[in-house]
């Protein structure tokens, strides 16, 4: 049974930080590649980024280019994400997300949620302004 476990979010002030984390189990970790998903209220799921699963490829939404950064750490089975200079706009619930890795490419760069296999429950991340 796949289960990945999303922690870390919470309320900070516009230009804060947060780490959120996601653990995940019942899958070989280091064949799937791993994106973050964010959904607004009242909004669709908006793709936010992806890692491969050597960490030798990742692709960020522009929204969040420059300020967020995706790691992972096979041995721990985990993957993190890094927000700094955080927005008003960058609130709602954060989702982790897991599919088998095809390659990338230009028509192949996983930001849409039916290309995933394995979703968390997600965080929710609150920014004041």
């Amino acid at each position: 049974q796949v289960q990945l476990v999303e922690s870390g979010g919470g309320l900070v002030q516009a230009g804060g930080s947060l780490r959120l984390s996601c653990a995940a189990s019942g899958l070989t970790f280091s064949s799937y590649g791993m994106g973050w998903f964010r959904q607004a209220p009242g909004k669709e799921r908006e793709f936010v980024v992806v890692i491969s699963p050597s960490s030798g490829i990742t692709y960020y939404a522009d929204s969040v280019r420059g300020r967020f950064t995706i790691s992972r750490d096979n041995a721990k089975n985990t993957v993190f994400l890094q927000m700094n200079t955080l927005k008003p706009e960058d609130t709602a619930v954060y989702y982790c997300a897991a599919h088998r890795w095809m390659g990338f490419s230009s028509t192949r760069r996983y930001t849409q949620p039916n290309e995933y296999n394995y979703w968390g429950q997600g965080t929710q991340v609150t920014v004041s302004s």
